[in-house]
């Protein structure tokens, strides 16, 4: 299975700047003036779309306003702590937000939002308790 996120954005060009240089790619053969293909790995996806276009897919609701709005939190894993700082690294200096931090001992996560406010958090998650899965109440 493919996923693929939609987000709205001002700038596709400014989009495409920012996630490759924080080490994603894009898929040219899905990008135009409209959206761009952002390639996280090799079945999931980032579709950046301008947002007039993202309009287009909603019929009776309008396209929120990530700087505002809440409207999805996009998380993924990295192998490692350090993996997670150096990505966060990166973010800084393409010019993302960064956001806070937090170690709970079994996870460690960072946030960041992009150039237009998109919410991402990358983690790292201990492989014993995610095998284990959540605690028992």
């Amino acid at each position: 299975m493919h996923i693929f996120v939609n987000l709205p954005v001002a700038d596709v060009e400014r989009s495409k700047a920012f996630f490759t240089a924080i080490g994603w790619s894009i898929n040219e053969q899905f990008t135009d003036e409209n959206a761009a293909c952002v390639v996280l790995d090799e079945d999931k996806f980032l579709m950046v779309l301008r947002r007039d276009f993202y309009a287009t897919f909603l019929e009776g609701k309008q396209v929120g306003d990530p700087v505002t709005t809440s409207l999805a939190l996009v998380s993924f894993d990295l192998p490692s702590k350090e993996e997670v700082d150096a990505f966060i690294d990166r973010v800084a200096a393409a010019g993302g937000e960064v956001g806070k931090t937090s170690d709970l001992g079994f996870m460690y996560q960072r946030q960041f939002d992009d150039p237009d406010g998109n919410h991402f958090e990358p983690f790292w998650m201990d492989p014993v308790a995610a095998e284990s899965g959540p605690p028992a109440e």
